[in-house]
C-alpha cells in the first residue's frame, strides 16, 4: 500500500502515491483495490521488456561506436599515404575525420603563429591555407591577432 511504501522509503504518503501513478501510466506497476487501499504491484513483464530495449539500444551504441571507429580509420587509409593527405576530401564527415586528426596534431597548451600553423600542416598536404581556415571553421582550432590554438 502506498502509507507501507511511504514508511519504509521515508517518504510522505502524497509523493509516493503521485509517482506510483506515473508508474502506473507507463505500465510498470499495476494497481488493484482490497476496500479503501490501494494495493500496487510490479509489472515484471514490463519490467522485462523494458530491460531488453534498455540493453539492445546500448548493445547498439557500442557496435555504433566500433563501426565508427573502423569507418574512421578506413578514411584515414583512403585519404592518407606515406602520412601525406593525397586530396582534401569533398564529403564533409570525412573533411572532419582529416581536421580531426590535422588538429591533434596542435599541443592544446601552446599558441602558434599562423607560420608555425602553416608549417605543420604543410607536413600533411601542400594547401595549408584552406585547411587552416577548415580548422577555424570547424572550430577545431581558434584564431585572434595572427595567434592560433587548438581548442578541442
Amino acid at each position: 500500500s502506498v502509507e507501507e511504501l511511504a514508511s519504509l522509503l521515508e517518504l510522505r504518503a502524497p509523493t509516493v502515491s503521485h509517482h506510483l501513478s506515473r508508474l502506473k501510466k507507463t505500465g510498470l506497476v499495476h494497481m488493484s483495490t482490497e476496500g479503501n487501499t490501494h494495493i500496487y504491484r510490479l509489472n515484471v513483464d514490463s519490467l522485462r521488456t523494458l530491460s531488453k530495449q534498455i540493453l539492445s539500444v546500448e548493445k547498439l551504441s557500442a557496435d555504433d561506436l566500433v563501426d565508427s571507429e573502423a569507418w574512421e580509420k578506413k578514411v584515414m587509409n583512403d585519404f592518407f599515404e606515406d602520412s601525406r593527405l593525397k586530396v582534401i576530401p569533398a564529403s564533409r564527415k570525412k573533411r572532419e575525420v582529416i581536421l580531426r586528426y590535422l588538429a591533434e596534431q596542435f599541443d592544446r597548451k601552446q599558441k602558434y603563429s599562423e607560420k608555425e600553423v602553416n608549417q605543420i600542416i604543410g607536413r600533411y598536404h601542400e594547401d595549408f591555407a584552406t585547411l587552416r581556415r577548415e580548422l577555424v571553421g570547424a572550430a577545431l582550432m581558434k584564431r585572434k591577432a595572427g595567434e592560433y590554438w587548438r581548442v578541442k
